[in-house]
């Protein structure tokens, strides 16, 4: 026999407070405790489901005292929505049947205001298996049941933000890396539908020549090792194309702190990739440009001093030139005298050159006859 049977089937309500506490019975006994618990409601009710006996939770949980309750249906505590839908007989009917019923729903107090509230209802039977009655417990869990409205409420919210992010794929793979989850960024960017893609393992995203170099296994391994993996490179799409990607990899944990799997987000980042390989080329040509004007300035430097020699050697063969025309018989002389000067100048149009390069003007480039400019310079020496 169970307390709640013993406590309907007792010898009536003669009062344990007027008992030493060696001549209570176990009726008596088990009222005491009945009305030392206030956070649970718990009363009984008879065959037709009328309040017989009421305690001090009940009575501090649903607002009603003992002589306000005695005697009245307990569907006097459902919403009307619930007694019109016959919820109170429903739930009588199957506690007779199977022993035992229990829910979770909105119940209302005295004063009209409502609570969750967690509900079992246990049938009572007589010795020779009778029905007697039923022991109902309720419990507000208004707290508790706010508390996951929140969560779920958390999560609603969580999923919306996921699927509305478009410009970054956001899934979860399971510990062995096999995708568990697709967001509608991870669609667009990859190319695969969630039916497509969920239950595969994420390396189908890597080239050929990363997944010979284990490369999703050691992101992986560096992942839950460190709680954090991220890493720049070419991903692959479905269709085969390739982009250049920024990932991360987060390790989840459960709350033992085991691994239970990991959130991973992709980003195709080739625009940016462009852009900074772009740079790299127009700052390789500064860098050139800059030692094309240093070679510049220093051979512009050497090409005018060397001029201004030139000048002077010319002016001194064109001195000399003058006076062995004076001279008899010094044909050799005068020859000699003309070849130099005709070397100098044209040393003195080497130095114009280089100082047009060093200046970064047009040099006037015209066609040459080699055989002539052969000829001419075989006859200079």
């Amino acid at each position: 026999m169970t307390w709640l049977q013993a406590l309907a089937l007792g010898e009536g309500p003669e009062s344990p407070l007027n008992k030493q506490p060696n001549t209570l019975s176990d009726s008596h006994r088990i009222q005491l405790l009945v009305d030392a618990i206030v956070d649970y409601a718990i009363f009984m009710l008879d065959p037709n489901g009328h309040v017989v006996s009421w305690n001090s939770g009940a009575a501090r949980l649903k607002g009603y005292t003992s002589e306000e309750i005695t005697g009245e249906d307990f569907s006097i505590f459902y919403t009307s929505e619930d007694r019109a839908n016959g919820l109170p007989q429903k739930a009588l009917e199957t506690a007779r049947e199977t022993g035992r019923f229990s829910a979770e729903g909105w119940r209302v107090r005295k004063d009209g205001s409502r609570f969750w509230a967690l509900v079992v209802i246990d049938v009572i039977r007589d010795e020779e298996g009778d029905l007697v009655g039923f022991a109902k417990v309720t419990r507000d869990i208004t707290e508790r049941q706010a508390a996951h409205e929140n969560l779920l409420q958390s999560e609603r919210s969580y999923r919306q933000l996921i699927e509305a992010v478009i410009d970054y794929a956001i899934f979860q793979l399971d510990a062995s890396g096999y995708i568990a989850t697709w967001n509608p960024g991870a669609e667009q960017i990859k190319g695969y539908e969630p039916e497509e893609i969920i239950g595969k393992h994420f390396s189908v995203f890597y080239t050929e020549e990363d997944r010979k170099a284990e490369v999703p296994q050691r992101a992986l391994a560096e992942a839950a090792e460190k709680g954090r993996f991220e890493a720049e490179g070419w991903r692959v799409r479905k269709d085969g194309t390739t982009f250049w990607a920024s990932v991360v990899i987060d390790r989840i944990d459960d709350d033992g702190g085991n691994l239970v799997g990991f959130a991973k987000v992709t980003r195709d980042i080739s625009d940016r990739k462009q852009a900074q390989d772009q740079l790299r080329e127009v700052q390789a040509q500064l860098v050139a440009s800059q030692k094309l004007e240093a070679v510049g300035q220093l051979s512009g430097g050497i090409a005018h001093d060397f001029n201004n020699l030139l000048m002077i050697v010319i002016g001194n063969l064109e001195t000399a030139e003058r006076h062995s025309r004076q001279l008899a018989g010094n044909g050799n002389l005068v020859r000699a005298l003309s070849y130099a000067k005709r070397g100098a100048q044209r040393a003195a149009a080497l130095t114009s050159r280089l100082l047009a390069f060093s200046r970064r003007q047009a040099l006037d480039p015209r066609p040459v006859n080699l055989n002539n400019f052969l000829i001419l310079l075989r006859h200079s020496f």
